[in-house]
């Protein structure tokens, strides 16, 4: 199963393009940090992808603007020149408040 469940901030957002459908499409760059457990020991862990979003899902995340937090859930997918993967984002929910040992 390929799930993306990332509460993330938005470090960058691209220019508003549009599908071939007509559809909206925005590119962002997205900060994730946190920490997790790793063989029963905490580990920081932090990591900055690439993101899409098509339809009203891109206008929800340029109305969340550059800085923006948010949960984002998706799928992971090859970018198109085969280098690394791209998460498309297909929903858009509000940040839970910051737990401890969280960032």
């Amino acid at each position: 199963m390929n799930q993306l469940h990332l509460q993330a901030q938005i470090q960058q957002l691209g220019q508003v393009r549009y599908t071939p459908a007509g559809l909206m499409a925005l590119d962002a760059a997205l900060k994730a940090e946190s920490e997790v457990i790793e063989a029963g020991k905490p580990r920081k862990v932090s990591l900055e992808i690439k993101a899409v979003a098509v339809g009203e899902v891109a206008r929800e995340l340029q109305a969340l603007g550059v800085g923006g937090h948010a949960v984002f859930r998706g799928f992971l997918t090859h970018q198109r020149n085969g280098r690394g993967f791209i998460a498309h984002v297909t929903v858009i929910e509000p940040a839970a408040p910051a737990e401890p040992g969280n960032i």
